[in-house]
């Protein structure tokens, strides 16, 4: 396939695997969206303080990440869709735990063993295997298109189920269902998504799985010549995921809440919005891309949105700050397809899951530190703001490293 006929028509050249593989994406994003408005909430309806809630959403990331490094470094090994399946499952499990109990020491391990989002961004395995085999069936020069309209399917999806709790949860109080319940309604409904999930795996073909020749060239841990280059790009990428993990989704809305009594109804609605435009500023990433360079675009579109993520908690009302988070989101995820298609592009196809498992693995456990150190903050009223000024700043450093460590390096792609 001419790679210029990917130009403006990355959708229309995808496979039927390539399509399962957007169907899923939106199905496991809608789940994490949905979960991410009112998981806070229903923790602390549980009788959870904010401290216990900050502690197991970390115990909870950093059993996404091991979960993650496990099935992913050996995905191309055992099998891409039995992995995917696996992941599936274990989402399923831990949705159906949260929904039956409120023992602390049950769900922490529920959320450490299973896959739960309190973000409403990928966790676990699925996104480093789906990029992998995404990039087999796409030529180079459409993978950055291709991927940029991959995260606009995961925005979206996140946003219809941010706005899908929100109404939900909002009609169910209305008829006269406690909070709580109401909040457990989306939990179950978590845990039914996830085996959806696994029935759409199982429907993928063999064509997703690493040719034989290229798996048996791999090494344990996946990576071999590209070992120094991942490694770097991890590094930097768990000091952004850091930053942003102390504001989470799941925390922000409870932000909202705080300083301004926002429903989780009317929070379903603003993290709609948000994520329908970070969704679609995806769209624009690829053309500027095609013009600056990834890691250009990946910086200079990043640093003002951690500007405006710092004037967040500085507004005087709630419209303002409303407006200064849409804002900050219609640029903020720019260099989630420019950093997605750079990592696949450095790295050699034997290597691209582990790759994408490894880097992705590096930022779950950097965003697994912070939710425990942002319920700290959260527990002290004084401090609520706190977690923005922490989150912008780290993420603007992490803006300089990457620019001084990557603009000149060209993947081997373009150099060929």
């Amino acid at each position: 396939m001419p790679a210029g006929n990917w130009t403006g028509g990355a959708l229309r050249r995808l496979t039927r695997d390539g399509g399962l593989l957007f169907a899923t994406r939106f199905v496991r994003l809608f789940s994490y969206g949905a979960l991410s408005v009112v998981l806070v909430f229903y923790l602390t309806g549980l009788g959870l303080n904010e401290s216990q809630v900050g502690l197991l959403l970390t115990l909870t990331l950093l059993g996404d990440t091991a979960v993650s490094l496990v099935l992913t470094t050996q995905a191309d090994r055992l099998g891409r869709r039995r992995m995917l399946v696996a992941g599936a499952l274990l989402m399923a499990g831990a949705g159906l735990a949260f929904a039956v109990t409120s023992n602390f020491l049950f769900l922490v391990v529920a959320g450490t063993i299973g896959v739960i989002s309190p973000s409403g961004n990928e966790v676990g395995p699925f996104l480093p295997i789906e990029q992998a085999a995404l990039s087999e069936v796409i030529p180079p020069a459409g993978r950055t298109e291709a991927f940029a309209w991959y995260t606009l399917t995961g925005a979206l999806a996140t946003a219809a189920g941010a706005l899908f709790a929100g109404l939900l949860t909002g009609g169910l109080q209305g008829a006269s269902m406690a909070a709580l319940a109401s909040d457990r309604v989306i939990i179950v409904a978590y845990a039914a998504l996830g085996l959806l999930l696994a029935a759409l795996f199982l429907r993928l073909s063999p064509g997703v799985e690493l040719r034989r020749s290229d798996a048996a060239n791999k090494s344990r841990l996946g990576v071999h010549a590209s070992r120094g280059v991942v490694l770097r790009l991890s590094g930097l990428f768990a000091m952004d995921a850091f930053g942003g993990g102390f504001v989470v989704q799941g925390f922000a809305a409870y932000w909202f809440y705080l300083r301004f009594g926002v429903a989780p109804a009317t929070l379903g609605g603003i993290f709609f919005g948000a994520n329908v435009f970070a969704g679609i500023s995806g769209l624009a990433a690829a053309r500027i891309a095609a013009r600056f360079g990834l890691v250009k675009t990946m910086v200079f579109t990043h640093l003002p949105s951690n500007i405006l993520l710092i004037l967040v908690p500085l507004m005087p009302n709630l419209p303002l700050a409303i407006l200064v988070l849409l804002l900050r989101f219609s640029i903020s995820q720019m260099d989630v397809p420019t950093r997605q298609a750079y990592t696949m592009a450095m790295v050699r196809p034997e290597e691209r899951s582990a790759a994408a498992g490894i880097t992705g693995v590096a930022r779950t456990t950097g965003a697994a530190v912070a939710p425990v150190l942002a319920g700290m903050m959260f527990a002290r009223p004084a401090w609520i703001n706190m977690p923005f000024f922490v989150a912008g700043s780290l993420k603007i450093v992490y803006d300089v490293l990457l620019y001084r460590a990557f603009a000149h390096v060209r993947p081997p792609e373009a150099a060929a």
